[in-house]
């Protein structure tokens, strides 16, 4: 009888190893790519809703005779939400990755106020009867731009 040769067919520790180094190599360069991305689909989440309070407010502005909602309060939103014609509830909003913009409904100013930047955590804020929103923040997004200038 002749010898057999054993011949194994299970990996060698240093090519598992090697696999193991190269996944953690991939995973090294991938992750901050994927953690970029929340933090850009929650800004585009956000830069949506305004949209739609935008839109909302130009179309209350078409069907009324070119007048802009008029709300004196936070609280007071029934123009704009009132039989869900124009939005279904008040708008919610914080801006991402600034912890000290807490959410909130926002800031309605009369005309003539000191309402830009008044040190007011609040994430938008508008002028009743003008139909100007903006966003009240100096921070810029993951893209570069400053909130207010959106």
């Amino acid at each position: 009888m002749g010898l057999k040769r054993f011949t194994s067919k299970a990996f060698t520790l240093i090519e598992l190893m090697l696999v193991v180094a190269i996944i953690g190599l991939l995973s090294a360069i991938a992750l901050p790519k994927f953690a970029n991305l929340v933090i850009k689909a929650k800004e585009a989440a956000l830069k949506g809703k305004l949209g739609a309070l935008r839109s909302a407010i130009s179309i209350y502005y078409a069907d009324n005779e070119g007048r802009f909602p008029i709300l004196a309060q936070t609280s007071n939103w029934s123009n704009l939400t009132t039989g869900a014609r124009y939005l279904d509830a008040p708008l919610r909003a914080s801006i991402p990755t600034y912890p000290a913009h807490v959410e909130d409904i926002g800031f309605w100013s009369n005309p003539g106020t000191d309402w830009l930047f008044n040190g007011d955590n609040k994430a938008w804020l508008y002028i009743s009867g003008t139909g100007k929103m903006v966003v009240n923040c100096l921070h810029t997004d993951s893209g570069g731009i400053t909130w207010s200038l959106w």
